[in-house]
C-alpha cells in the first residue's frame, strides 16, 4: 500500500512538472486566435462602453482581435449561458457590472447563474459611483439639509430610480436606512425615464451616473447632493461621500471582467495584467471617467475581494428593500 501512495505521489509530482512547461508556453503563445469579450446588455450601456475601450486597446497590445460580443436579455442570463457555453480556453470573458451579479437570486426563484461558483473574476476594471441630484427647486443645496427636510417631513419627498431591484433603487433604499430617513420611491424604466423625471419636477432626487447628470447640473437644472462611493470622487471632489454620513457606506458599482471555471491561472494572470497597465494610459483613464468610471485594475485576488464584498452590500439592501423572487 505504501509503495502504490508512493507511486500516485511521484505521478503526480511527475504530471506537474509536465503542465507547467506547457501552462507557461500557452500563456506565450496566448492569444493565438480573436478573443471574446461578451456583455449582457445593449451597445451604448456602460459596462458595453468599458468593454470596448478595453478591448480596442488588448487588440492592439496582444495582436489579436478582442471582439465585443452583446447579449442582453434575462437579467444577464442569456450573456451567463454564452460564457458557460464556451470552451474554458481563455478566448471567451464577460464584461458586466457587479449589481448583475448580484441581483439574480433577489428577482428570480430559479436564479441562472451562482456568481460565486459560475464565474472566476479576472479584473477589476472599474468602478461606477452614483450620484444623489435633487431637482433645482428643492429648498436642500446641501445633504445635512436634505437629510433635515427629509426628517422634518416623513414621506413628503420622493424619489426616482431605474426600476425595482435596480442599483439606483437599492442605493437609495440603504441610504434611508443609513440616514433615517423616509422618502417615496418612485421607480422608472431606467435612468432615461428617472432623470427627465426629476428635472421636470415629477420626483424630488434621483441616483444616476455622472453622464446622466452633468448637462442638466451645469445649466442649473439640477444640484449634486452625495456620492455613493466610499470616498469622493477625484471627478467631482466638492461632493461629499455618503460614507461620511453612513459609516461604511459604499454603494459605487464595479465593473468587472470575468472568465469561465477551468480557464487558464497563466491567461487569467496575463489578461489582468494588461487590463492593469491599460486602465493607467492616460488617454483610457480619460475615457473611462467620461464613461463615469473611476478606473482601477485590480489584481485577481482584490478583484474577488471587491467582488465578494459587494454581493454582501447589494443582498443586505435587497433584503432591506424586501425584494422577492418571482
Amino acid at each position: 500500500m505504501r509503495l502504490r501512495r508512493r507511486v500516485l505521489a511521484a505521478a503526480f509530482v511527475a504530471a506537474a512538472a509536465c503542465l507547467a512547461p506547457f501552462a507557461a508556453s500557452h500563456a506565450q503563445t496566448y492569444p493565438a486566435q480573436p478573443v471574446r469579450l461578451i456583455v449582457p446588455y445593449v451597445a451604448g450601456g456602460l459596462p458595453d462602453t468599458v468593454a470596448r475601450i478595453v478591448a480596442q486597446r488588448l487588440t492592439e497590445s496582444l495582436g489579436q482581435s478582442f471582439v465585443v460580443e452583446n447579449k442582453p436579455g434575462a437579467g444577464g442570463a442569456v450573456a451567463a449561458a454564452a460564457l458557460a457555453q464556451a470552451p474554458a480556453d481563455g478566448y471567451a470573458f464577460m464584461v458586466t457590472d457587479g449589481p448583475m451579479l448580484a441581483i439574480q437570486p433577489f428577482v428570480n426563484a430559479k436564479p441562472a447563474f451562482n456568481a460565486q461558483k459560475d464565474f472566476v473574476p479576472v479584473s477589476l476594471i472599474g468602478v461606477a459611483p452614483l450620484y444623489l441630484a435633487v431637482n433645482a427647486k428643492v429648498e436642500a443645496t446641501t445633504l445635512d439639509a436634505l437629510v433635515a427636510l427629509a426628517k422634518a417631513k416623513p414621506g413628503a419627498l420622493n424619489y426616482g430610480s431605474a426600476g425595482l431591484g435596480s442599483i439606483h433603487h437599492l442605493t437609495a433604499e440603504a441610504m434611508k436606512a443609513g440616514l433615517g430617513t423616509d422618502i417615496t420611491h418612485v421607480p422608472f424604466r431606467g435612468s432615461g425615464q428617472s432623470v427627465p423625471a426629476m428635472i421636470g419636477g415629477q420626483v424630488d432626487m434621483v441616483f444616476a451616473s455622472p453622464p446622466a447628470l452633468m448637462g442638466f447640473v451645469q445649466n442649473g437644472q439640477a444640484r449634486l447632493i452625495a456620492i455613493n462611493a466610499a470616498r469622493r470622487s477625484p471627478q467631482a471632489p466638492d461632493v461629499p461621500a455618503l460614507a461620511e454620513k453612513i459609516p461604511g457606506f459604499d454603494f459605487a458599482f464595479t465593473v468587472v471582467m470575468l472568465a469561465r471555471p477551468g480557464t487558464p491561472a497563466a491567461v487569467v494572470d496575463k489578461i489582468n495584467a494588461e487590463v492593469a497597465r491599460i486602465v493607467k494610459v492616460p488617454l483610457v483613464v480619460e475615457q473611462l471617467q467620461k464613461a463615469g468610471v473611476d478606473p482601477e485594475g485590480a489584481g485577481v485576488a482584490q478583484t474577488a475581494a471587491a467582488l465578494q464584498a459587494e454581493l454582501q452590500r447589494i443582498a443586505a439592501a435587497a433584503r432591506h428593500a424586501n425584494l422577492r423572487p418571482e
